[in-house]
């Protein structure tokens, strides 16, 4: 910007986007003065190199907004996540079904997770059922992004927004 521009000659843009010409930098920055602008260097790897005539601290203010205004447009899902256990009764599980159909209403994913304690680990059987029946329950509003698998005393599931 301005001085810090090390080349002889630069390729001036005016302030309105017209193509001024090729001109040493002396001259470069006298234009720019007479403006009340700065000689901001856009593309450094041309011959020669492009430098824009503007106004510096409006351009980077308008940089930051278009930032702020991508970070808002931005989706962010979270993964929440639902311990049952394969003794799980039917109305506990379905209270954890409205508490899935409310995460993933909020274009959140759900985490199923099935966790065995001491002996209950005999009793898969009993929890595939389980999940096939939280399946079957959500199954009007979620789809199982990954199916059930194994992972050492827990069995995980996920479900995201149909």
């Amino acid at each position: 910007m301005n001085r810090g521009i090390r080349s002889s000659q630069v390729r001036v843009i005016g302030s309105g986007g017209e193509q001024i010409g090729i001109m040493l930098i002396e001259e470069a920055l006298r234009a720019a003065a007479e403006e009340s602008l700065d000689l901001v260097e856009v593309s450094p790897d041309a011959k020669p190199p492009v430098c824009k005539i503007m106004d510096f601290g409006k351009y980077k203010y308008e940089l930051t907004k278009k930032k702020q205004e991508a970070k808002r447009k931005q989706k962010t899902t979270q993964i929440k996540e639902i311990k049952v256990r394969p003794k799980t009764d039917d109305h506990d599980l379905a209270t954890k079904v409205n508490h899935i159909e409310k995460f993933i209403s909020k274009n959140d994913k759900v985490k199923i997770t099935m966790v065995f304690r001491g002996r209950e680990f005999t009793l898969q059987e009993q929890a595939n059922a389980i999940l096939d029946k939280i399946v079957a329950m959500t199954a009007e509003f979620a789809v199982v992004d990954q199916a059930p698998k194994f992972e050492g005393r827990f069995i995980t599931m996920l479900l995201g927004p149909k």
